[in-house]
């Protein structure tokens, strides 16, 4: 049966369908928001695959082009792989649900996002979290919960909710937000140097009106009588599990998570679970080689669940992480520049067991990215791509395209830099930064940031300010609760929060948090930024150490490029007939010149000084003569009337023989094509020809200019006659 629910939010209606289209699906809604449409289906798995060890949980984000009244570039002509947003807004969709389907769930799920038709005033990436909702919920697939995401920019004081991509530019913070009624959940977004309070006060704002949407969808839900999937997880038999945990002995397990290293801690916990996991094995009678396996993989999954229970006790009651570090200590930090002899910039950052290679490179205007999306067209100037190999990890695995990972981590140490980044009539290149995790135990992004920061100012780039980053754990237990300073994998791993903040010593720059429980408050929300504030400048201060300011001199390999802007009706002069004039240029000087629409010309070159001469050519195509003004002039046409002489491109006058120093019977015996002579401006005529005197070298100089008054009074007079 075909429904439709209507709802006034924040200035416009949002509108819900159900019933209509893809009802096959175990879950489907259209979202409406403007004139932007969303189709949003869950699917479970009728054949669930066995032995899974994971939750298959995917979400897909499908952007369609005729949503946008376009039709997709290429040769196909038909949408290919999904771009660097719709992995994005699948990533945006995934993390809010994935916490609330039950522990143990293996059965595959599919959650797809379709953008029926987008509207710019109202981007439809944020419709995905209420429609994922309703449609599981209104699924038999088993979900505990109900959620809902916003996105919200503060522009001049105002807090403006779904804003355009207009808007977002002129925003001092830009935040996705999700949640349940309860508590927030995800967070996704950036800010220019904002304040810490001023950025609860935005997540506060979110999340009143998140609650509001929550009301609208249990309103919808109330209207659907829902069979829920049974799922009944396998668990171990309770006289195993008694035994595993009579076996285990909590000194031992602490003492091997205090093994200092990544590699030997695992190490150590890996050989003791092995070691309890064979001996209760060997006391289980059975023929079913399946019912062992599975039995040996509960173990493992027991085992796990007393590491976790372990840990985060030894945190709690002890005040003591894996590492021996205490709550608020960071990890031991170093800084080193210039590791790679060809790069324009680059820049190691170590955090503990964490590394990143920032590596720098300078380009041109033809090095920009070109955007075409359903929302977006035009260049991207700056670009930061991190890459994650397996071996940082000590691991074997596939290369190719980056994952999921690999962009949601580059997209969110990019956002964190490019306020910091000059214009480009600052600083006229393209920009691209790439992270190479060489070694990861917690917060690679982070520390992808902060070698960035680093290598850009190595690179001479003028960025504004360093930016540094940290991530921030929580451990909550009904007892107490505790928040973490720069986590470890594990920490990450069997905590309850992931909290990434990056900024100036001004304020936050980037943020993005991912929370497993519902009892994240404002108040730990506070503390976690003035935690991560104070984080934050101690790392700073070591950058600010290790370069304190942006280098003044590039790379002597680096492109060479200056920027010049000359009026649009002289774009046509620049390049001359059939190019001609901008072709010579480029040979005369070996230089590279790009024109743009509004103007601007980028000359580019190898040898700083053959730029600088076509700098000041292009400029001399527009500067004004000035009556009285000497140069140094290149006699250019010899006539027995006078010759011609070039004061700078463009700029030729005429020397009247009359205007010659002596009496001259023939200009020719005088002066020669490429002479270099010093002349003065005398007159400028109303169709701007330049008149010209040839001016005398050293004391004659000045007779001369005596002379020349003394015909000036006397012209002077007789004109008044």
């Amino acid at each position: 049966m075909y429904k439709i629910w209507k709802k006034s939010f924040k200035g416009s209606d949002l509108v819900v369908e159900n019933g209509k289209m893809a009802k096959q699906a175990d879950g489907a809604f259209v979202i409406s928001y403007g004139d932007s449409k969303m189709l949003v289906t869950s699917v479970m798995d009728k054949r669930p695959k066995e032995g899974l060890n994971f939750f298959p949980l995917t979400v897909e984000y499908q952007e369609k082009f005729y949503a946008a009244g376009k039709i997709p570039g290429g040769f196909i002509k038909r949408e290919g792989r999904p771009s660097e947003n719709a992995v994005l807004s699948a990533r945006m969709i995934d993390r809010p649900i994935r916490p609330l389907f039950p522990d143990g769930f293996r059965i595959p799920i599919q959650i797809v996002a379709t953008v029926l038709s987008v509207d710019p005033n109202n981007p439809p990436d944020i419709l995905g979290i209420l429609g994922a909702s309703l449609s599981l919920n209104t699924s038999s697939i088993p979900f505990d919960g109900v959620v809902a995401g916003v996105r919200i920019a503060l522009v001049d004081g105002e807090y403006i909710f779904f804003p355009s991509d207009d808007v977002v530019k002129k925003a001092d913070i830009d935040l996705v937000v999700a949640g349940t009624k309860d508590a927030i959940t995800m967070v996704e977004g950036e800010a220019n140097e904002a304040e810490e309070d001023v950025m609860v006060k935005a997540l506060m704002k979110a999340h009143e009106a998140i609650k509001e949407l929550i009301d609208f969808e249990k309103g919808i839900l109330s209207e659907f009588q829902v069979e829920k999937f049974e799922y009944e997880p396998t668990t171990l038999n309770e006289e195993i599990k008694k035994e595993l945990e009579d076996t285990i002995s909590k000194e031992e397990l602490e003492k091997r998570l205090l093994t200092q290293g990544k590699l030997a801690r695992d190490k150590k916990i890996e050989e003791y679970r092995n070691e309890i996991v064979d001996a209760i094995m060997e006391k289980i009678v059975s023929e079913d080689e399946s019912e062992l396996k599975q039995s040996k993989s509960l173990l493992y999954d027991e085992f796990e669940e007393m590491v976790k229970h372990v840990m985060r006790r030894m945190i709690i009651e002890k005040n003591t992480r894996v590492d021996g570090r205490n709550p608020e200590e960071i990890r031991n930090i170093s800084c080193e520049l210039d590791l790679l002899p060809r790069a324009h910039g680059s820049a190691l950052f170590t955090r503990g067991e964490t590394q990143s290679l920032g590596v720098v490179t300078l380009g041109a205007q033809m090095d920009v990215q070109v955007i075409d999306t359903l929302l977006e067209e035009g260049k991207k100037r700056f670009m930061l791509h991190y890459n994650f190999p397996p071996y940082s990890v000590g691991e074997t695995g596939r290369f190719g395209s980056p994952g999921r990972r690999e962009v949601g981590h580059g997209h969110l140490a990019e956002r964190a830099l490019k306020r910091m980044i000059p214009s480009e009539e600052e600083f006229p290149y393209t920009l691209r930064v790439v992270s190479e995790i060489l070694e990861s135990n917690g917060s690679s992004s982070m520390a992808t940031v902060c070698s960035g920061s680093l290598s850009l100012r190595a690179a001479g780039v003028p960025t504004k300010a360093h930016v540094g980053g940290i991530a921030m754990g929580l451990i909550f237990e009904p007892d107490k609760w505790v928040v973490l300073t720069d986590i470890l994998g594990m920490e990450d791993h069997l905590g309850d929060m992931d909290f990434k903040v990056t900024g100036t010593r001004k304020g936050i720059t980037a943020f993005q948090m991912d929370v497993k429980v519902g009892n994240v408050s404002e108040e730990i929300m506070t503390i976690a930024l003035e935690k991560a504030r104070i984080a934050r400048n101690k790392i700073l201060d070591i950058m600010y150490e290790t370069i304190p300011e942006p280098r003044k001199v590039l790379a002597s390999h680096a492109p060479i490029i200056k920027l010049v802007k000359i009026p649009t009706d002289k774009i046509g002069e620049l390049i001359g007939p059939g190019g001609r004039n901008i072709k010579a240029m480029s040979e005369k000087h070996d230089v590279e010149l790009q024109i743009e629409e509004d103007g601007r010309v980028l000359v580019i070159g190898s040898n700083p000084e053959s730029v600088d001469t076509a700098v000041k050519e292009i400029k001399d195509m527009n500067r004004k003569v000035k009556i009285d003004e000497k140069f140094l002039a290149k006699v250019i046409r010899v006539e027995p009337y006078g010759f011609f002489a070039e004061l700078f491109a463009g700029k030729v006058g005429l020397v009247h023989v009359s205007k010659m120093p002596g009496h001259v019977k023939n200009v020719k015996d005088v002066v020669h094509i490429g002479d270099k002579v010093s002349v003065k401006v005398t007159g400028i005529d109303p169709a701007g020809k330049i008149q010209l005197r040839q001016m005398i070298e050293g004391e004659r100089e000045k007779k001369h200019f005596d002379q020349e008054k003394s015909h000036r009074r006397f012209d002077d007079k007789k004109n008044e006659k």
